[in-house]
């Protein structure tokens, strides 16, 4: 009997260790889906996915509680009828959320505890196995303490839910700046990875056309050697300050940015503009000169506009008169995923699925990982 009790004991050890491996060596292919960009959930192949965020649940500035739309309510019952196996998770905050409210949400007790148990009753009353901090960005050094006291007050509380209900625990991811302290004080590196199952590292954005100096650039650069922000940067500053490679998410766009040219035959990387584009018809925002990648293609195939590749700094660029537009295609997308790879990265994850065309980008990032 007591060596029937050992060898179930050791069966139930090497379980739980397995599960844990197998969990712990799981590759992301994720990426993020919000109502407004008019591509509906019903479309989304998540097949090409193994993680998929809704964005983005609101918080209240009042009750620290979230609130969701119904498209978000019934996101994870849509995706899951093109792959059961589909993990999702509720992404709460976003760039348009006001960040003072996670500010104040974070520096008391009381606030947390609101915002803790409305995130976990939200995420398991609509199907979520977890749920993704976006506040962009804690801004202080008192901020960035409160966001360790928060993620970690989180992590407990989970940790005691999934006890209590017999489920598993809900995941916790965040999606956090290039680098540890690009737009604020350092983040709280230890504590993160303590409490946090990944992070999502966007590495997007360093250059748009409302920037200065007014040129031409690589928005999501993998590679910099001029020293600028890149993506291989950031992902090195994080592994200096302690986050382990396994445990972060490289963030690809699916959108560009276009800008309008000084002189229509000076086209390259770094070539003298004067703003945003003019270009009508096209998709691009006139405020910041962001446009999605099927935008891009469908411009391109109009406009006859001359492509490049640039392997250096792993971007792609198109131009046609005055307009210039930065972007990943396939090619871009093959080499970041290939450094994900090469790094031990955890995988990747795109902003956002409603701008994919064809699903070229989405296939291409899911075979080179594999």
């Amino acid at each position: 009997m007591a060596t029937q009790t050992l060898t179930l004991i050791m069966l139930l050890l090497l379980t739980t260790t397995t599960f844990h491996l197998s969990t712990a060596q799981t590759k992301v292919k994720g990426a993020y889906w919000f109502p407004e960009s008019e591509f509906p959930a019903t479309s989304i192949n998540a097949t090409l996915f193994t993680h998929l965020f809704c964005a983005f649940a609101t918080l209240s500035p009042t009750n620290f509680q979230i609130s969701i739309s119904s498209s978000c309510s019934s996101f994870t019952s849509t995706v899951r009828k093109s792959n059961p196996s589909i993990i999702t998770l509720l992404s709460i905050g976003g760039g348009s959320a006001n960040p003072s409210t996670f500010s104040s949400m974070a520096s008391q007790s009381s606030s947390r505890a609101s915002f803790i148990n409305s995130t976990i009753s939200t995420a398991r009353n609509n199907g979520y196995s977890g749920v993704d901090m976006d506040w962009e960005y804690p801004a202080t050094t008192t901020d960035m303490k409160n966001f360790c006291t928060l993620i970690s007050e989180l992590r407990a509380a989970i940790t005691k839910e999934a006890q209590s209900s017999g489920k598993s625990a809900l995941l916790i991811t965040a999606a956090v700046s290039a680098t540890p302290n690009l737009n604020s004080p350092s983040y709280p590196v230890s504590c993160i990875n303590t409490n946090i199952d990944f992070l999502n590292i966007m590495a997007y954005d360093f250059y748009a056309p409302t920037y200065t100096p007014k040129v031409t650039s690589a928005h999501a650069a993998l590679n910099d050697p001029s020293g600028g922000i890149s993506g291989s940067s950031g992902i090195t500053a994080w592994i200096t300050a302690g986050m382990p490679a396994n445990k972060m998410v490289l963030g690809l766009p699916f959108y560009g940015y276009a800008w309008q040219l000084n002189d229509p035959a000076n086209h390259g990387l770094g070539a003298p503009a004067n703003g945003v584009a003019t270009a009508t018809g096209v998709g691009i925002d006139a405020d910041d000169g962001s446009i999605s990648f099927n935008y891009i293609k469908s411009f391109i195939g109009s406009s006859g506009a001359t492509t490049v590749y640039n392997s250096t700094y792993v971007v792609n660029y198109c131009y046609s008169g005055k307009t210039w537009i930065g972007y990943d295609d396939v090619d871009a997308v093959s080499a970041k995923v290939s450094y994900v790879k090469n790094k031990g990265l955890k995988g990747y994850f795109a902003w956002s699925v409603g701008g994919d065309y064809n699903w070229s980008l989405s296939q291409k990032a899911s075979t080179t990982l594999g």
